[in-house]
C-alpha cells in the first residue's frame, strides 16, 4: 500500500456532539458512529446515546440508555448494539447488559454479568461476544473471561486470564483474542496475553517490555506498536511522561516452550525469540506524551493531543512512516485535548470530547486527501 505523505493529512472539524462529555464509548457499525454514556461536568454519568452520520455531519439523539453510565463497553452484533457492565450513578461498577436494535429503535435488557464490574475488554466473533478482566465492587481487579451467546441471552465462563486487570486493550486476529497492559488498583500492568477461541487455551507472551499507564496500543499490518503513557512514581522515582515505542511482531509470535520460562530469565534472550522487536531511539516519539489519540491510518500509525511535559493539554499529533522508520509532524489538532475518545471511521481518525481545561463537546476528524 502506497503511504500517503504528511502533506495529505488534515483536520476537519465536524458537528460537535450536542453535549460535553469524557469517558463516552464509541462504536461504528454499517458506516455510522455511536456515542454512548460518559461522564458530565459534574463526574455524573449519562444516559446519552446518539449517532453520527458521516454524509450528513449530524448528531440524531436516540432513546437513552435505560442504566445511565460511563466507561462502558461496547460491541456490534449485526444491527444490535451491546452495552455491558461501566460505572453507574453511584460511582460503582455495574452488572446491567443493555442490547439496542437499530431497526426498531428500542433498548432491551440481557442476562447480566455474573459479577458488576467497569473497564471489561470486549471483542466479539460469529456473534459471540467475549469479554475478559474488568474491575469490580470490591475494587479488585478480575480475571474472569464470558463469553455471550446471543440466541440463549446466556453468560458462559470461560478459562479465567492469567492476569487480573481492567481497562486493558483487547483485539481480535483470527480465532486469537490480544489482551495487553490494562491496570490492577492505580498501577499499570504490562502482561501480553493471548486467548484461543478454537483451543479455549490462553498463552502469555512476553511481557510489554516498559510498564506504563495511559498508553495507546495500535494495530498496523502485522505489527502491534505499544506507544507512550506515563511511567508512574513508585518510592523513589518520579512520574514521567514517555515517548518510547516498543513493537511486537505479530506473525512470530513466541515459540511456544520459551512462554513458562520467559518470566525466570534475566540473561535476554536472542532478539528474535522475545518478540518485542529492538526498537533504536530514533524511532521514539518526537513528543512525550500520555492519554492521547491513536489510531492506524492509510498505512501510518498517528497520535495526537494529550498530556506531556507542558502545563497546557498537547495539540500535537505525529504519524509513523513503517518504511521510513521515523515520526513525522502533522498538522496540529483545532482543539487540544486528552481523554478523548476516539474511532477510525472511512479513512478518518475521529476525536471525539476528552478535556480541555474544562470538558469539550468537538468532534474532529484527522482525514487523508485522496491523492
Amino acid at each position: 500500500m502506497e503511504v500517503p505523505s504528511v502533506k495529505d493529512f488534515h483536520w476537519k472539524r465536524l458537528a460537535p456532539l450536542p453535549s460535553r462529555r469524557v469517558y463516552c464509548s464509541l462504536l461504528e457499525t454499517g458506516g455510522q458512529v455511536y456515542a454512548i454514556g460518559g461522564c458530565d461536568d459534574n463526574g455524573v454519568p449519562m444516559d446519552c446515546f446518539e449517532v453520527y452520520s458521516p454524509e450528513a455531519d449530524q448528531w440524531t439523539a436516540l432513546p437513552p440508555l435505560p442504566t445511565a453510565r460511563a466507561g462502558v463497553a461496547v460491541t456490534a452484533l449485526g444491527k444490535r448494539i451491546m452495552v455491558i457492565g461501566g460505572v453507574g450513578n453511584n460511582q460503582l461498577p455495574l452488572k446491567v447488559v443493555e442490547m439496542y436494535s437499530i431497526d426498531e429503535g428500542k433498548w432491551r435488557r440481557r442476562s447480566t454479568l455474573r459479577e458488576a464490574a467497569m473497564g471489561i475488554s470486549v471483542t466479539a466473533k460469529d456473534y459471540r461476544v467475549y469479554a475478559a478482566g474488568g474491575m469490580g465492587l470490591d475494587l479488585r481487579p478480575h480475571n474472569h473471561l464470558q463469553h455471550y451467546d446471543m440466541l440463549k441471552d446466556m453468560w458462559v465462563s470461560l478459562a479465567p486470564m492469567p492476569t487480573p486487570r481492567y481497562a486493558a486493550t483487547s483485539f481480535l486476529r483470527g480465532s486469537k483474542i490480544y489482551v495487553l497492559g490494562g491496570r490492577q488498583s492505580k498501577y499499570a500492568v504490562n502482561a501480553f496475553e493471548v486467548f484461543d477461541i478454537e483451543t479455549r487455551s490462553w498463552t502469555k507472551f512476553p511481557n510489554i517490555p516498559c510498564k506504563r499507564a495511559f498508553s495507546s496500543f495500535v494495530t498496523l499490518d502485522n505489527h502491534l506498536y505499544s506507544l507512550g503513557g506515563l511511567r508512574q512514581g513508585r518510592l523513589y522515582r518520579q512520574p514521567k511522561f514517555l515517548r518510547t515505542m516498543d513493537v511486537f511482531d505479530m506473525e512470530q509470535g513466541p515459540p511456544t516452550q520459551l512462554v513458562k520460562p520467559l518470566q525466570s530469565l534475566n540473561t535476554p534472550l536472542p532478539q528474535a525469540t522475545r518478540g518485542w522487536l529492538k526498537m533504536e531511539r530514533s524511532f521514539f516519539l518526537k513528543k512525550r506524551r500520555a492519554d492521547f489519540v491513536a489510531g492506524s491510518l492509510s498505512g501510518r500509525v498517528i497520535v495526537a493531543g494529550g498530556l506531556g511535559n507542558q502545563p497546557t493539554v498537547l495539540e500535537t499529533a505525529e504519524a509513523f512512516h513503517p518504511g521510513k522508520n521515523k515520526w513525522e509532524v502533522l498538522p496540529a489538532m483545532p482543539t487540544p485535548r486528552c481523554a478523548c475518545s476516539s474511532i477510525v471511521v472511512k479513512n478518518c481518525l475521529l476525536a471525539v470530547g476528552g478535556v480541555n481545561q474544562g470538558l469539550s463537546d468537538a468532534v474532529e476528524a484527522l482525514c487523508v486527501s485522496d491523492s
